[in-house]
């Protein structure tokens, strides 16, 4: 959802640095998340942007527009809504500590940051992205996510750390499911 406030910001040449314009934007913005067997597909203003938001200068404009905390407050209210009946599952950077902290269960996805950077490598060079400094802004976004004063990049207290350093997809993916099963008392 920053993603997508930060591609319009793009789109209509906004500073990322200017957080009364940008809390003006999000109010007349309409970001909704439709799922998909394939992942939730983005819809910005009705008009689909799900693979425009994964490039590089979008990841990197969505960490500058959530250091600012009317911004983070739009978001956060929008994200509640989406939660309201339950039954969902929700990735994000403040997800488990200030969006829902009282989530039936909590995961909090870490890597080596080197096997993390050779990660994003190979999806944006699969998706044909240029890779020139992809290292280099992973690493100042993670600085500033976990740096910024208003809602840090942090495990909840209750998070489950899952470190995904030497795991496959596939592993990441039953360690979590195992572990919904467990807080869910969906064990056999």
């Amino acid at each position: 959802m920053y993603r997508a406030l930060a591609l319009k910001a793009i789109e209509n040449d906004i500073s990322f640095d200017d957080e009364a314009v940008l809390d003006d934007l999000a109010h007349k913005t309409r970001i909704t998340l439709e799922p998909t067997v394939g992942g939730n597909r983005v819809l910005l203003d009705s008009r689909d942007v799900t693979q425009r938001v994964r490039e590089t200068d979008v990841s990197e404009g969505a960490s500058r527009v959530s250091v600012h905390p009317k911004v983070r407050e739009w978001m956060v209210a929008r994200q509640r809504e989406l939660g309201t009946k339950g039954g969902i599952v929700m990735e994000g950077r403040d997800i488990g500590t200030k969006v829902f902290p009282d989530a039936d269960v909590k995961v909090f996805l870490d890597a080596d940051p080197v096997i993390r950077e050779e990660r994003r490598l190979k999806q944006q060079q699969a998706r044909g992205a240029p890779i020139e400094s992809m290292a280099a802004e992973l690493r100042e976004r993670d600085r500033r996510d976990r740096t910024r004063a208003n809602s840090p990049l942090e495990p909840a207290k209750d998070a489950v750390i899952v470190d995904s350093t030497a795991l496959s997809e596939d592993e990441v993916l039953r360690k979590v499911e195992k572990l919904v099963e467990q807080k869910l008392g969906m064990t056999k």
